[in-house]
């Protein structure tokens, strides 16, 4: 008994296959910019710091809150008071406390972006970082760059059939490169990443911000294995 030319891991004189690669890669633009916020206090008993860190807080959450429906993420992360000793002596004495609390806000407006890193900057003692240009997972651009690589695929194979007098007949098989041993997506270090970090100045204007959306590149790449008629060699 003969097994079925399609179950055959390499095909057949009668029913050959031809397997191939499709890529592709386009650019768009970013549909949301992430900034980070760390908002400091130096006191010299902890109480005070912590009041001053509160009120700071509090300030930077109120001034970003009040951008609204731009505003599509607001997350409050580490949170950190630490005291900081003498240099000299034997003795645990304590000469200040220093708090931190980081905040990360997700925007999806780019002009209200400038705007409110702009006033974020002028408070006192609040240090911006950012920003992280990036596109949704539920992104069409993802969708977009797949079609292209499938299209891509068949068009190759049709051209390595073309080249031996053969047509395509059947695809075999469609897979996600790496899909058999899938591992971890590793972005390149800074890839569709721009950041900058300044702190507030004191008696200082806000300065005035130009913040270029950086375009993001959408990979897609698949493996496909077809099967030809029988070529004319």
């Amino acid at each position: 008994m003969t097994q079925d030319a399609s179950h055959q891991p390499y095909g057949t004189p009668e029913v050959p296959r031809v397997a191939v690669r499709g890529e592709a890669r386009i650019e768009v633009d970013p549909e949301i910019a992430r900034i980070g916020i760390t908002v400091s206090a130096r006191g010299t008993d902890r109480r005070t710091a912590l009041e001053d860190l509160t009120r700071r807080n509090n300030a930077a959450l109120d001034l970003i809150k009040s951008y609204g429906d731009p505003v599509e993420k607001l997350e409050t992360g580490a949170f950190s008071i630490t005291p900081e000793l003498t240099r000299h002596g034997r003795a645990e004495r304590i000469r200040a406390y220093h708090g931190r609390v980081h905040i990360t806000a997700e925007l999806s407006d780019f002009t209200t972006l400038g705007e409110l890193t702009t006033r974020l900057a002028d408070l006192e003692l609040t240090q911006i970082d950012g920003p992280w240009w990036a596109l949704r997972p539920t992104s069409p651009a993802h969708g977009r760059a797949r079609r292209q690589a499938v299209l891509e695929a068949v068009q190759r194979a049709r051209e390595y059939a073309d080249a031996l007098g053969a047509n395509l007949a059947a695809l075999v098989e469609l897979a996600d490169l790496g899909a058999e041993n899938a591992a971890p997506f590793a972005a390149t270090p800074g890839a569709g990443m721009r950041t900058m970090a300044f702190s507030a100045a004191e008696d200082a204007g806000p300065p005035p911000l130009d913040l270029e959306p950086q375009r993001q590149t959408v990979y897609a790449q698949v493996n496909a294995r077809f099967t030809m008629t029988p070529p004319q060699l």
